[in-house]
């Protein structure tokens, strides 16, 4: 899969809605129902981090979900990529890239939001084709203003920034041209899934569902 076909099966995905629920999932028990609250609430894309023991096994289940597009967050190298593709994951989102990261995404066939936080690492992964990426840690290097800069020499590249972004600046990274969606997980409170709120969560996928944004063609 090319840097070109991942960007544009990346650009469907971040399309789906404003916002993609950054998921660290600690029981698999939760994986399915939230998974389907959340996609009840229009949030079909869910980025499922590798941060617990249970990633993996959230994802299978995430997987089986009608209607979701499950991914793997988290992606630091090739095992991963493997690993994540084979549980089912449908795209992979990255904290930053590496040409190991970068090739074995290639080789598995699994569109990558490669993370960037400056306008070298942009131009970098631009210049292999990647015109779809991932803004991290967006508040720490600058937030709205810092990727609105960024847009403005380097207008081909459009992104999902995520890191600090919640309901009191979401409407800041939206109104972007440069921004597809964001990534959040406001959405998903470790409390509400502890106590297997369900329909609290859809409550809050359903807000971040309506939120407007403003989408470059």
């Amino acid at each position: 899969m090319t840097p070109a076909d991942q960007a544009r099966e990346a650009a469907r995905i971040c399309a789906l809605a404003p916002v993609v629920p950054v998921l660290v999932i600690e029981r698999a028990d939760d994986a399915a129902p939230l998974a389907r609250a959340l996609v009840a609430g229009g949030l079909p894309a869910l980025e499922v981090t590798l941060r617990t023991p249970v990633a993996l096994e959230a994802i299978r289940a995430m997987a089986e979900v009608a209607g979701g597009v499950v991914g793997a967050g988290t992606l630091l190298t090739p095992a991963d990529v493997k690993a994540a593709k084979a549980a089912g994951a449908r795209f992979g989102v990255s904290p930053g890239a590496t040409d190991r990261l970068l090739a074995a995404c290639e080789d598995e066939g699994l569109p990558l939001l490669p993370g960037a936080a400056t306008a070298t690492e942009v131009m970098a992964l631009l210049e292999r084709g990647y015109t779809v990426q991932k803004f991290f840690p967006a508040e720490a290097s600058g937030g709205a203003a810092a990727l609105s800069a960024i847009g403005a020499p380097i207008p081909q590249v459009r992104f999902c920034p995520t890191g600090g972004i919640g309901p009191k600046n979401v409407g800041d990274y939206l109104s972007l041209g440069n921004v597809l969606c964001v990534g959040g997980s406001w959405v998903a409170p470790k409390d509400r899934v502890a106590a297997a709120d369900w329909t609290g969560i859809e409550t809050l996928a359903r807000a971040a569902a309506a939120l407007p944004r403003r989408l470059r063609r």
